[in-house]
Protein backbone atom coordinates (compact mmCIF):
# COMPACT_ATOMS: atom_id res chain seq x y z
CA UNK A 1 0.00 0.00 0.00
CA UNK A 2 1.37 2.89 -0.81
CA UNK A 3 1.81 6.39 1.25
CA UNK A 4 0.30 9.39 0.93
CA UNK A 5 3.19 10.51 -0.50
CA UNK A 6 3.65 8.80 -3.23
CA UNK A 7 0.00 8.38 -3.79
CA UNK A 8 -0.09 11.68 -4.47
CA UNK A 9 2.85 11.88 -6.68
CA UNK A 10 1.42 8.71 -8.06
CA UNK A 11 -1.83 10.42 -9.26
CA UNK A 12 0.33 13.45 -10.49
CA UNK A 13 2.57 11.23 -12.89
CA UNK A 14 -0.53 9.56 -14.31
CA UNK A 15 -1.88 13.33 -14.82
CA UNK A 16 1.06 13.95 -16.50
CA UNK A 17 0.88 11.22 -18.41
CA UNK A 18 -2.12 11.66 -19.97
CA UNK A 19 -1.44 15.96 -20.65
CA UNK A 20 1.82 14.39 -22.63
CA UNK A 21 -0.21 11.70 -24.47
CA UNK A 22 -2.68 14.35 -25.66
CA UNK A 23 -0.17 16.90 -26.35
CA UNK A 24 1.80 14.77 -28.69
CA UNK A 25 -1.36 12.72 -30.01
CA UNK A 26 -1.95 17.03 -31.14
CA UNK A 27 1.13 17.65 -32.71
CA UNK A 28 1.59 17.37 -37.00
CA UNK A 29 4.89 17.00 -37.43
CA UNK A 30 5.49 15.28 -40.59
CA UNK A 31 6.28 18.23 -43.03
CA UNK A 32 9.92 17.58 -41.48
CA UNK A 33 10.17 14.89 -38.71
CA UNK A 34 10.35 11.34 -40.85
CA UNK A 35 8.50 8.50 -39.38
CA UNK A 36 11.63 6.61 -38.64
CA UNK A 37 11.58 2.52 -39.18
CA UNK A 38 11.47 -0.23 -35.80
CA UNK A 39 13.48 -2.50 -37.30
CA UNK A 40 14.41 -5.94 -36.22
CA UNK A 41 18.04 -6.96 -35.05
CA UNK A 42 17.98 -10.50 -36.50
CA UNK A 43 21.89 -11.52 -34.81
CA UNK A 44 21.14 -9.70 -31.45
CA UNK A 45 17.74 -11.49 -31.20
CA UNK A 46 19.31 -14.76 -31.53
CA UNK A 47 22.00 -14.23 -29.12
CA UNK A 48 19.82 -12.93 -26.55
CA UNK A 49 17.41 -15.13 -27.04
CA UNK A 50 14.93 -12.31 -27.40
CA UNK A 51 12.91 -10.32 -30.22
CA UNK A 52 14.97 -7.91 -30.62
CA UNK A 53 13.66 -4.31 -32.06
CA UNK A 54 15.42 -1.30 -32.77
CA UNK A 55 14.22 2.44 -33.85
CA UNK A 56 15.89 3.72 -36.14
CA UNK A 57 16.08 8.23 -34.87
CA UNK A 58 19.40 7.96 -36.37
CA UNK A 59 17.57 8.30 -40.07
CA UNK A 60 16.16 11.62 -38.89
CA UNK A 61 17.57 14.49 -41.39
CA UNK A 62 19.81 15.86 -38.39
CA UNK A 63 20.73 12.03 -37.54
CA UNK A 64 18.98 12.38 -34.29
CA UNK A 65 15.25 12.20 -32.24
CA UNK A 66 16.19 16.02 -31.45
CA UNK A 67 14.44 17.25 -33.83
CA UNK A 68 11.21 16.23 -32.68
CA UNK A 69 11.35 18.12 -29.28
CA UNK A 70 12.44 21.58 -31.14
CA UNK A 71 10.31 21.30 -33.83
CA UNK A 72 7.50 20.55 -31.51
CA UNK A 73 8.47 23.99 -29.16
CA UNK A 74 8.69 26.38 -31.86
CA UNK A 75 5.40 25.04 -33.44
CA UNK A 76 3.69 26.60 -29.62
CA UNK A 77 5.14 29.81 -30.15
CA UNK A 78 3.31 32.26 -30.82
CA UNK A 79 3.74 35.30 -33.34
CA UNK A 80 5.31 37.36 -31.31
CA UNK A 81 7.65 34.92 -30.08
CA UNK A 82 8.86 33.42 -33.44
CA UNK A 83 8.96 37.45 -33.93
CA UNK A 84 11.47 37.38 -31.47
CA UNK A 85 13.35 34.34 -31.96
CA UNK A 86 14.57 31.74 -30.01
CA UNK A 87 18.00 30.62 -28.02
CA UNK A 88 19.34 27.38 -26.84
CA UNK A 89 22.41 25.95 -25.64
CA UNK A 90 23.98 23.00 -26.41
CA UNK A 91 27.06 21.27 -28.45
CA UNK A 92 25.16 18.83 -30.70
CA UNK A 93 22.48 16.96 -31.20
CA UNK A 94 19.61 19.69 -29.60
CA UNK A 95 21.63 22.83 -31.31
CA UNK A 96 21.20 21.14 -34.97
CA UNK A 97 17.58 20.22 -34.14
CA UNK A 98 16.51 24.00 -32.86
CA UNK A 99 18.34 25.32 -36.11
CA UNK A 100 17.06 23.08 -38.83
CA UNK A 101 13.35 23.45 -36.73
CA UNK A 102 13.71 27.18 -36.97
CA UNK A 103 15.24 27.56 -40.92
CA UNK A 104 12.03 25.62 -41.27
CA UNK A 105 9.49 28.19 -39.71
CA UNK A 106 12.05 31.06 -40.80
CA UNK A 107 12.48 31.89 -36.71
CA UNK A 108 16.01 33.45 -36.24
CA UNK A 109 18.06 30.77 -33.99
CA UNK A 110 20.78 31.58 -31.75
CA UNK A 111 23.23 28.61 -30.47
CA UNK A 112 25.03 28.95 -27.48
CA UNK A 113 27.93 25.99 -28.17
CA UNK A 114 31.17 25.12 -25.01
CA UNK A 115 34.25 25.92 -26.25
CA UNK A 116 34.96 22.17 -26.19
CA UNK A 117 32.71 21.71 -29.01
CA UNK A 118 34.08 19.91 -32.06
CA UNK A 119 34.22 22.22 -35.15
CA UNK A 120 32.81 19.78 -37.63
CA UNK A 121 29.54 20.50 -35.03
CA UNK A 122 30.05 24.20 -35.15
CA UNK A 123 30.32 23.79 -39.20
CA UNK A 124 26.91 21.56 -39.03
CA UNK A 125 25.10 24.27 -37.23
CA UNK A 126 26.12 27.38 -38.82
CA UNK A 127 25.36 25.44 -41.86
CA UNK A 128 21.53 25.17 -41.06
CA UNK A 129 21.17 29.36 -40.57
CA UNK A 130 21.72 29.69 -36.84
CA UNK A 131 23.83 32.27 -35.10
CA UNK A 132 26.57 30.32 -32.94
CA UNK A 133 27.95 32.34 -29.61
CA UNK A 134 31.11 30.00 -28.36
CA UNK A 135 31.20 30.59 -24.57
CA UNK A 136 32.23 28.79 -21.69
CA UNK A 137 34.20 25.39 -20.79
CA UNK A 138 31.26 23.25 -20.58
CA UNK A 139 27.52 22.66 -20.94
CA UNK A 140 26.55 23.98 -17.44
CA UNK A 141 28.33 27.17 -18.37
CA UNK A 142 27.06 27.57 -21.74
CA UNK A 143 23.78 27.12 -20.83
CA UNK A 144 23.81 29.77 -18.14
CA UNK A 145 24.96 32.32 -20.54
CA UNK A 146 22.40 31.37 -22.93
CA UNK A 147 19.26 31.35 -19.86
CA UNK A 148 21.27 35.11 -19.39
CA UNK A 149 20.96 36.24 -22.81
CA UNK A 150 17.54 34.70 -23.91
CA UNK A 151 16.02 37.10 -20.40
CA UNK A 152 18.24 40.00 -21.94
CA UNK A 153 17.23 39.82 -24.88
CA UNK A 154 13.24 38.60 -24.86
CA UNK A 155 14.24 35.60 -26.93
CA UNK A 156 12.28 31.96 -26.08
CA UNK A 157 14.71 29.49 -24.44
CA UNK A 158 14.33 26.19 -26.11
CA UNK A 159 15.78 23.84 -22.86
CA UNK A 160 17.18 20.15 -24.47
CA UNK A 161 14.31 18.15 -22.25
CA UNK A 162 12.77 20.21 -19.35
CA UNK A 163 10.15 21.66 -20.59
CA UNK A 164 6.33 19.80 -21.66
CA UNK A 165 6.42 21.03 -25.31
CA UNK A 166 10.18 19.24 -26.00
CA UNK A 167 9.35 16.17 -24.14
CA UNK A 168 5.56 15.83 -25.93
CA UNK A 169 7.68 15.77 -29.23
CA UNK A 170 10.16 13.44 -27.79
CA UNK A 171 6.62 11.35 -26.97
CA UNK A 172 5.67 10.88 -30.62
CA UNK A 173 8.40 8.18 -30.93
CA UNK A 174 6.35 6.13 -28.87
CA UNK A 175 3.55 6.67 -31.08
CA UNK A 176 4.91 5.55 -34.07
CA UNK A 177 6.01 2.77 -32.45
CA UNK A 178 3.03 1.73 -30.90
CA UNK A 179 1.68 1.96 -34.85
CA UNK A 180 4.75 0.01 -36.15
CA UNK A 181 4.50 -3.13 -33.66
CA UNK A 182 2.62 -5.77 -34.46
CA UNK A 183 2.50 -6.88 -30.55
CA UNK A 184 2.56 -5.12 -27.28
CA UNK A 185 6.32 -4.75 -26.08
CA UNK A 186 7.01 -6.70 -22.64
CA UNK A 187 10.12 -4.27 -22.60
CA UNK A 188 11.04 -1.03 -23.80
CA UNK A 189 14.60 0.55 -23.43
CA UNK A 190 15.44 3.92 -23.70
CA UNK A 191 18.77 6.20 -22.92
CA UNK A 192 18.53 8.62 -20.36
CA UNK A 193 20.39 12.05 -20.39
CA UNK A 194 18.34 14.81 -19.10
CA UNK A 195 15.26 12.43 -18.89
CA UNK A 196 12.96 14.01 -21.77
CA UNK A 197 12.94 11.43 -23.98
CA UNK A 198 12.38 9.18 -21.23
CA UNK A 199 9.70 10.68 -20.11
CA UNK A 200 7.53 11.21 -23.32
CA UNK A 201 8.30 7.82 -24.24
CA UNK A 202 7.30 6.36 -20.78
CA UNK A 203 4.21 8.54 -20.44
CA UNK A 204 2.61 7.16 -23.83
CA UNK A 205 3.86 3.72 -23.74
CA UNK A 206 3.16 3.58 -19.93
CA UNK A 207 -0.73 5.07 -20.08
CA UNK A 208 -1.42 2.58 -23.73
CA UNK A 209 0.75 -0.30 -22.77
CA UNK A 210 0.64 -0.72 -19.14
CA UNK A 211 2.28 -4.38 -19.03
CA UNK A 212 5.02 -2.43 -21.08
CA UNK A 213 8.10 -2.36 -19.08
CA UNK A 214 10.29 0.87 -19.60
CA UNK A 215 13.74 0.73 -18.62
CA UNK A 216 16.17 3.44 -18.90
CA UNK A 217 19.60 3.02 -19.42
CA UNK A 218 22.63 5.41 -18.17
CA UNK A 219 26.06 5.96 -18.91
CA UNK A 220 28.41 5.58 -16.22
CA UNK A 221 29.86 8.01 -16.33
CA UNK A 222 26.96 10.33 -16.30
CA UNK A 223 24.08 8.66 -14.17
CA UNK A 224 22.08 11.34 -12.84
CA UNK A 225 18.82 10.26 -12.86
CA UNK A 226 20.32 6.81 -10.31
CA UNK A 227 21.40 9.32 -8.68
CA UNK A 228 18.42 10.95 -7.96
CA UNK A 229 16.39 7.94 -7.52
CA UNK A 230 18.33 7.06 -4.67
CA UNK A 231 17.98 10.79 -3.41
CA UNK A 232 14.55 11.10 -3.69
CA UNK A 233 15.25 13.93 -5.73
CA UNK A 234 17.01 15.71 -8.54
CA UNK A 235 21.06 15.91 -7.78
CA UNK A 236 24.28 17.60 -9.29
CA UNK A 237 26.92 15.06 -9.84
CA UNK A 238 30.11 16.80 -9.20
CA UNK A 239 31.72 15.43 -12.58
CA UNK A 240 30.37 13.86 -16.40
CA UNK A 241 32.39 11.70 -17.98
CA UNK A 242 32.61 12.83 -22.01
CA UNK A 243 32.24 9.75 -24.08
CA UNK A 244 28.59 9.58 -24.14
CA UNK A 245 28.07 13.19 -24.64
CA UNK A 246 24.42 13.02 -25.60
CA UNK A 247 23.65 12.03 -22.46
CA UNK A 248 26.54 14.08 -20.52
CA UNK A 249 24.07 15.46 -18.13
CA UNK A 250 25.15 16.50 -14.47
CA UNK A 251 21.40 16.86 -13.34
CA UNK A 252 18.46 15.09 -14.26
CA UNK A 253 15.15 17.61 -14.95
CA UNK A 254 13.16 18.79 -12.61
CA UNK A 255 9.93 17.62 -14.74
CA UNK A 256 11.42 14.56 -15.71
CA UNK A 257 12.22 13.19 -13.02
CA UNK A 258 9.31 12.73 -11.16
CA UNK A 259 7.77 11.37 -14.31
CA UNK A 260 11.03 8.90 -15.08
CA UNK A 261 10.88 7.50 -11.15
CA UNK A 262 7.21 6.35 -11.74
CA UNK A 263 6.59 4.86 -14.97
CA UNK A 264 10.18 3.18 -15.32
CA UNK A 265 10.40 -0.67 -14.23
CA UNK A 266 14.02 0.06 -14.00
CA UNK A 267 17.50 1.99 -14.62
CA UNK A 268 20.62 0.26 -15.73
CA UNK A 269 24.01 1.79 -15.96
CA UNK A 270 26.62 0.48 -18.58
CA UNK A 271 30.21 1.44 -18.83
CA UNK A 272 32.09 2.56 -22.25
CA UNK A 273 33.12 -1.00 -23.34
CA UNK A 274 29.69 -2.05 -23.43
CA UNK A 275 28.66 1.00 -25.17
CA UNK A 276 31.35 0.35 -27.74
CA UNK A 277 30.12 -3.29 -28.35
CA UNK A 278 26.83 -2.09 -28.69
CA UNK A 279 27.61 0.21 -31.19
CA UNK A 280 29.34 -2.93 -33.46
CA UNK A 281 26.24 -5.03 -32.71
CA UNK A 282 24.10 -2.12 -34.63
CA UNK A 283 26.86 -2.24 -37.03
CA UNK A 284 26.75 -6.05 -37.61
CA UNK A 285 22.77 -5.96 -37.87
CA UNK A 286 22.04 -2.92 -39.50
CA UNK A 287 25.44 -1.10 -40.99
CA UNK A 288 24.92 1.98 -39.40
CA UNK A 289 27.07 3.46 -37.16
CA UNK A 290 25.51 4.51 -34.27
CA UNK A 291 27.00 7.41 -32.23
CA UNK A 292 27.62 6.36 -28.23
CA UNK A 293 25.07 7.62 -26.34
CA UNK A 294 23.05 6.72 -29.38
CA UNK A 295 23.85 3.27 -28.91
CA UNK A 296 23.33 3.33 -25.06
CA UNK A 297 19.88 1.60 -25.27
CA UNK A 298 21.00 -1.41 -27.09
CA UNK A 299 24.03 -1.48 -24.57
CA UNK A 300 21.48 -1.22 -21.41
CA UNK A 301 18.98 -4.29 -23.15
CA UNK A 302 21.86 -6.53 -23.26
CA UNK A 303 23.24 -6.04 -19.87
CA UNK A 304 19.52 -6.42 -18.80
CA UNK A 305 18.97 -9.52 -20.12
CA UNK A 306 21.94 -11.35 -19.18
CA UNK A 307 21.31 -9.77 -15.84
CA UNK A 308 17.75 -11.13 -15.21
CA UNK A 309 18.01 -14.30 -17.63
CA UNK A 310 15.85 -12.69 -20.10
CA UNK A 311 14.49 -15.31 -23.00
CA UNK A 312 11.33 -14.69 -25.48
CA UNK A 313 10.41 -11.72 -24.73
CA UNK A 314 9.51 -9.18 -27.25
CA UNK A 315 12.50 -6.11 -26.83
CA UNK A 316 12.72 -3.04 -28.26
CA UNK A 317 15.69 0.14 -28.29
CA UNK A 318 15.80 3.48 -28.78
CA UNK A 319 18.91 4.37 -31.23
CA UNK A 320 18.74 7.81 -30.70
CA UNK A 321 21.27 9.26 -32.89
CA UNK A 322 24.20 8.86 -35.69
CA UNK A 323 26.40 12.15 -34.96
CA UNK A 324 29.84 10.80 -34.26
CA UNK A 325 33.29 11.86 -35.43
CA UNK A 326 34.69 9.41 -37.64
CA UNK A 327 38.06 9.67 -35.79
CA UNK A 328 36.23 8.18 -32.63
CA UNK A 329 35.87 4.62 -34.51
CA UNK A 330 39.34 4.09 -34.03
CA UNK A 331 38.53 4.19 -29.96
CA UNK A 332 35.49 2.32 -30.47
CA UNK A 333 36.60 -0.23 -32.39
CA UNK A 334 39.04 -0.74 -29.91
CA UNK A 335 37.47 -1.05 -26.71
CA UNK A 336 34.30 -2.86 -28.55
CA UNK A 337 36.12 -6.19 -28.29
CA UNK A 338 36.41 -5.52 -24.36
CA UNK A 339 33.06 -4.89 -23.95
CA UNK A 340 31.76 -7.90 -25.53
CA UNK A 341 34.06 -10.20 -23.53
CA UNK A 342 35.95 -11.17 -27.16
CA UNK A 343 39.60 -9.86 -26.01
CA UNK A 344 41.15 -10.32 -22.46
CA UNK A 345 44.21 -8.11 -21.42
CA UNK A 346 46.32 -9.64 -19.09
CA UNK A 347 49.54 -8.90 -17.03
CA UNK A 348 52.09 -11.98 -16.21
CA UNK A 349 55.64 -12.07 -15.00
CA UNK A 350 57.47 -14.92 -16.83
CA UNK A 351 60.79 -15.98 -15.94
CA UNK A 352 64.13 -14.35 -18.00
CA UNK A 353 65.81 -17.37 -19.43
CA UNK A 354 65.71 -18.46 -23.15
CA UNK A 355 62.74 -20.25 -24.19
CA UNK A 356 59.84 -18.82 -21.64
CA UNK A 357 58.56 -16.92 -24.16
CA UNK A 358 57.91 -20.59 -25.98
CA UNK A 359 56.10 -21.56 -22.81
CA UNK A 360 54.29 -19.22 -22.10
CA UNK A 361 52.17 -19.22 -25.81
CA UNK A 362 52.18 -23.12 -25.36
CA UNK A 363 50.61 -22.48 -21.69
CA UNK A 364 47.99 -20.19 -23.50
CA UNK A 365 47.25 -22.68 -25.93
CA UNK A 366 46.12 -22.85 -29.37
CA UNK A 367 44.35 -19.00 -29.27
CA UNK A 368 44.79 -15.78 -31.27
CA UNK A 369 47.42 -13.56 -29.82
CA UNK A 370 45.97 -9.74 -30.35
CA UNK A 371 48.62 -8.27 -28.42
CA UNK A 372 52.13 -8.98 -27.32
CA UNK A 373 54.43 -6.22 -25.56
CA UNK A 374 57.33 -7.77 -23.56
CA UNK A 375 60.01 -5.58 -22.10
CA UNK A 376 62.75 -6.99 -20.09
CA UNK A 377 62.31 -6.65 -16.28
CA UNK A 378 65.56 -7.62 -14.26
CA UNK A 379 67.81 -10.89 -15.13
CA UNK A 380 65.04 -13.35 -13.58
CA UNK A 381 61.91 -11.96 -14.25
CA UNK A 382 59.96 -10.12 -17.37
CA UNK A 383 56.85 -8.30 -17.77
CA UNK A 384 54.83 -9.25 -20.66
CA UNK A 385 51.30 -7.14 -21.40
CA UNK A 386 49.31 -9.89 -23.60
CA UNK A 387 45.79 -9.73 -25.12
CA UNK A 388 44.03 -13.21 -26.46
CA UNK A 389 41.57 -13.31 -28.78
CA UNK A 390 38.41 -15.12 -26.57
CA UNK A 391 35.51 -16.91 -28.15
CA UNK A 392 33.52 -18.16 -25.10
CA UNK A 393 33.42 -14.41 -23.16
CA UNK A 394 34.54 -14.61 -19.07
CA UNK A 395 34.24 -18.31 -18.96
CA UNK A 396 37.18 -18.89 -21.02
CA UNK A 397 38.71 -16.03 -19.56
CA UNK A 398 38.66 -17.42 -16.40
CA UNK A 399 40.38 -21.05 -17.71
CA UNK A 400 43.14 -19.11 -19.32
CA UNK A 401 44.13 -17.30 -15.93
CA UNK A 402 43.85 -20.51 -14.52
CA UNK A 403 45.75 -22.19 -16.73
CA UNK A 404 48.39 -19.70 -16.13
CA UNK A 405 48.18 -19.49 -12.13
CA UNK A 406 48.67 -23.16 -12.09
CA UNK A 407 51.78 -23.31 -14.26
CA UNK A 408 53.10 -20.92 -12.21
CA UNK A 409 52.88 -17.32 -14.32
CA UNK A 410 51.45 -14.41 -11.60
CA UNK A 411 48.60 -12.95 -13.70
CA UNK A 412 46.84 -9.78 -13.07
CA UNK A 413 43.71 -9.08 -15.12
CA UNK A 414 44.06 -5.97 -17.18
CA UNK A 415 40.73 -6.35 -18.85
CA UNK A 416 38.52 -3.34 -16.41
CA UNK A 417 41.68 -1.61 -15.98
CA UNK A 418 40.90 2.41 -17.68
CA UNK A 419 44.90 2.94 -17.18
CA UNK A 420 46.21 0.06 -18.46
CA UNK A 421 43.68 0.55 -21.84
CA UNK A 422 44.04 3.80 -22.14
CA UNK A 423 47.51 4.19 -21.62
CA UNK A 424 49.82 1.26 -20.70
CA UNK A 425 49.28 -0.89 -23.24
CA UNK A 426 50.36 1.80 -25.85
CA UNK A 427 53.67 2.58 -23.71
CA UNK A 428 55.03 -0.69 -22.18
CA UNK A 429 58.96 -0.01 -21.61
CA UNK A 430 59.87 -1.06 -18.04
CA UNK A 431 60.24 0.47 -14.70
CA UNK A 432 61.48 3.84 -14.33
CA UNK A 433 64.45 5.07 -12.42
CA UNK A 434 63.31 7.01 -9.79
CA UNK A 435 61.36 6.05 -6.08
CA UNK A 436 59.68 9.05 -5.90
CA UNK A 437 56.60 8.95 -9.01
CA UNK A 438 53.67 10.00 -8.28
CA UNK A 439 50.76 8.58 -10.88
CA UNK A 440 47.84 11.20 -11.92
CA UNK A 441 44.93 11.10 -14.93
CA UNK A 442 44.16 14.15 -16.61
CA UNK A 443 41.27 15.22 -18.71
CA UNK A 444 40.61 17.91 -20.68
CA UNK A 445 38.60 19.51 -23.26
CA UNK A 446 40.22 18.69 -26.72
CA UNK A 447 40.34 21.78 -28.94
CA UNK A 448 43.41 23.85 -30.93
CA UNK A 449 46.58 23.95 -28.34
CA UNK A 450 44.58 22.04 -25.74
CA UNK A 451 48.08 19.62 -24.84
CA UNK A 452 50.10 23.09 -25.70
CA UNK A 453 47.90 24.49 -22.82
CA UNK A 454 48.00 21.91 -20.70
CA UNK A 455 51.32 21.44 -20.43
CA UNK A 456 51.71 25.36 -19.22
CA UNK A 457 49.45 25.33 -16.78
CA UNK A 458 52.06 21.58 -15.24
CA UNK A 459 54.85 24.17 -15.59
CA UNK A 460 55.70 23.75 -11.53
CA UNK A 461 59.37 23.27 -9.60
CA UNK A 462 58.16 19.79 -9.62
CA UNK A 463 60.03 17.02 -12.75
CA UNK A 464 57.43 15.52 -15.16
CA UNK A 465 59.08 11.46 -15.02
CA UNK A 466 56.43 10.07 -17.35
CA UNK A 467 53.67 11.41 -20.01
CA UNK A 468 51.44 9.71 -22.43
CA UNK A 469 48.93 11.33 -24.46
CA UNK A 470 46.84 9.77 -27.16
CA UNK A 471 44.30 11.63 -29.36
CA UNK A 472 40.71 9.89 -29.62
CA UNK A 473 39.03 11.69 -31.31
CA UNK A 474 36.52 12.66 -28.75
CA UNK A 475 36.15 16.23 -26.60
CA UNK A 476 38.36 15.35 -24.31
CA UNK A 477 42.25 14.10 -24.22
CA UNK A 478 42.99 12.26 -21.82
CA UNK A 479 46.93 12.29 -20.21
CA UNK A 480 48.17 9.67 -18.11
CA UNK A 481 51.68 11.60 -16.15
CA UNK A 482 53.92 10.89 -13.79
CA UNK A 483 55.60 13.77 -11.53
CA UNK A 484 58.69 13.03 -8.98
CA UNK A 485 57.18 14.33 -5.74
CA UNK A 486 58.35 13.77 -2.49
CA UNK A 487 56.53 12.71 0.73
CA UNK A 488 57.18 15.60 2.39
CA UNK A 489 55.72 18.05 -0.43
CA UNK A 490 52.92 15.93 -1.73
CA UNK A 491 50.14 17.95 -0.33
CA UNK A 492 51.50 21.26 -1.47
CA UNK A 493 51.68 19.34 -5.05
CA UNK A 494 48.26 18.33 -4.47
CA UNK A 495 47.05 21.85 -3.75
CA UNK A 496 49.00 23.16 -7.02
CA UNK A 497 47.26 20.35 -9.20
CA UNK A 498 43.56 21.88 -7.24
CA UNK A 499 44.77 25.15 -8.91
CA UNK A 500 44.78 24.30 -12.10
CA UNK A 501 41.70 23.89 -12.40
CA UNK A 502 42.06 20.00 -14.41
CA UNK A 503 40.45 17.01 -13.67
CA UNK A 504 42.33 14.27 -12.12
CA UNK A 505 42.64 11.42 -10.60
CA UNK A 506 46.04 9.87 -8.75
CA UNK A 507 46.71 6.21 -9.98
CA UNK A 508 49.50 5.33 -7.64
CA UNK A 509 48.34 1.89 -6.69
CA UNK A 510 47.10 1.03 -10.12
CA UNK A 511 48.22 -2.59 -10.87
CA UNK A 512 48.91 -1.64 -14.32
CA UNK A 513 51.41 0.73 -13.17
CA UNK A 514 52.89 -1.50 -10.67
CA UNK A 515 53.47 -4.30 -13.38
CA UNK A 516 54.75 -2.38 -16.03
CA UNK A 517 56.00 1.30 -15.31
CA UNK A 518 56.77 1.90 -11.26
CA UNK A 519 60.12 1.54 -9.65
CA UNK A 520 60.48 -0.59 -6.56
CA UNK A 521 56.38 -1.92 -7.11
CA UNK A 522 56.79 -4.25 -9.62
CA UNK A 523 57.99 -7.19 -7.43
CA UNK A 524 55.18 -6.76 -5.02
CA UNK A 525 52.36 -7.48 -7.72
CA UNK A 526 54.22 -10.46 -8.66
CA UNK A 527 51.91 -12.43 -5.64
CA UNK A 528 48.84 -10.34 -7.13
Amino acid sequence: MPSADTARVTNDTAEHCRRILNAALRLRLSDLVSESPLQPLHRLSERTGNRVLIKREDLQVVNSFKLRGAYAKLLGLDDRQRQSGVICASAGNHAQGVAMAAAHLKVQSTVVMPEITPEIKIAAVRKLGAEVLIHGADFDSCCDYALRLAERSGRCFVHPYDDWDVIAGQATVALEMLSQSDRPLDYLFVPVGGGGLAAGIGAVAKTVWPDCRIVGVEARESASLTAAIARGRPVSLKTVGSFADGVAVRRVGDLTFPICQDVLHATVVVDTDEICAAVQDIYEDTRAIAEPAGALAVAGLKRFCADNALHGFEAAAVLTGANVNFARLRHIAERAALGEDQEALLGVTIPERPGSFLQFCETIGARSITEFNYRYHHAHQARVFVGIDLKQGQREKAQVIERLTRAGYPVQDLSGNEVAKLHIRYMVGGANAVNDERLFRFEFPERAAALLRFLGVMRSQWNISLFHYRNHGSDFGRVLMGVQVPERERMAFLRFLNRTGYAYREERDNPAYALFLAHGKADSAETI
